[in-house]
């Protein structure tokens, strides 16, 4: 088996419901995320994040997400690739916290709930001198086939979410930069590329939240930032004289950092359910700190032993 399908394999595990269908219909996309953007010329890595939920205390976006975005953006800032963040007026303050406790600067971009917002910033993105060749969704909610989005729930969130789904798809539009998506339950971008019979049926209210907005490639995991997580070494494995430089940041200490920012900085939660509102803790997806740290732990050992050295020019990452 190789390092790649064991990285797979160490994420796709069941957390707290079973997605193995959707981990199996994914298999083989880890690979080939990595390779588009260890191979490429002169990489710009975009980073959509940012799941807003009313129903906590107080109203704020969830942790999933935050972190898969702050250790993507730690890794690749290490091999001077330029790292653009983007999310939404709601989710702000929690991933603006996420990026301050980065060891590089990162340009954050914010957006308006409205689907013109979206738009302006997408033009903007698009007559950059450096524009985006890559834009990474992690647990970001993607519009449903009537063309709004669901939490799991069923719950319509469209006063509180921007359609960033119009940065990957829109009718008459053709984009200009590779695609991926990570997600954990079916509603997220990305999740449109599997088949809707597999959402339906094993995702609870998954015939009215099952997302419309595809991607390139598809990562699933058990929670959407260990897709985030796996993509780092992934990169690293095809990469191994960058290696080194990659992973520098991808541990516990850098994980509790950025953590303790969007709970405690940001005011992020976390478990929300129909009958309790979410909360300030520091956990995600109901797992604690420990669990993902683990994860980030089996996810280095896979990585091949790398020779130390760096990147003095960008270009040297294709």
């Amino acid at each position: 088996m190789g390092e790649i399908t064991r990285m797979e394999n160490i994420v796709g595990r069941t957390a707290w419901r079973d997605i193995s269908r959707m981990v199996a219909f994914a298999q083989g996309n880890l690979e080939a995320a990595a390779r588009s953007i260890a191979e490429h010329p002169r990489p710009h890595i975009g980073v959509v994040c940012g799941f807003f939920v009313r129903h906590a205390e107080p109203p704020s976006p969830e942790t999933d997400g935050l972190n898969g975005m702050g250790h993507l953006a730690a890794a690749f800032g290490e091999v001077g690739v330029p790292v653009t963040v983007i999310t939404d007026a709601p989710c702000a303050k929690a991933v603006w916290a996420v990026t301050r406790v980065l060891p590089h600067r990162v340009s954050l971009q914010v957006t308006d709930v409205s689907a013109e917002s979206v738009r302006r910033l997408r033009s903007q993105l698009e007559t950059d001198e450096h524009p985006i060749t890559h834009l990474i969704a992690i647990e970001r909610c993607s519009l449903g086939a009537d063309g709004r989005p669901y939490r799991e729930h069923g719950w319509d969130i469209s006063d509180d979410t921007a359609p960033l789904d119009y940065l990957f798809e829109d009718e008459g539009w053709h984009r200009g930069w590779t695609t991926i998506g990570a997600g954990d339950g079916g509603n997220e971008i990305g999740m449109a590329n599997l088949p809707r019979e597999i959402v339906e049926t094993d995702i609870p209210n998954g015939a009215l939240i099952a997302a419309r907005t595809g991607a390139d490639h598809l990562l699933v995991s058990g929670v959407a930032n260990c897709g985030a997580y796996a993509l780092v070494s992934a990169v690293a494995a095809l990469r191994p004289e960058l290696a080194g430089r990659l992973l520098r940041n991808f541990n516990a200490e850098t994980e509790k950092a950025m953590l303790t920012a969007a709970v405690s900085v940001g005011q992020a939660v976390d478990d929300s359910r129909v009958d309790r509102l979410g909360q300030l803790q520091m956990s995600i997806d109901r797992l604690p700190l420990e669990v993902h740290v683990a994860i980030i732990e089996a996810l280095r050992s896979v990585v091949p032993a790398a020779s130390p050295g760096g990147l003095a020019d960008v270009r040297e990452l294709g």
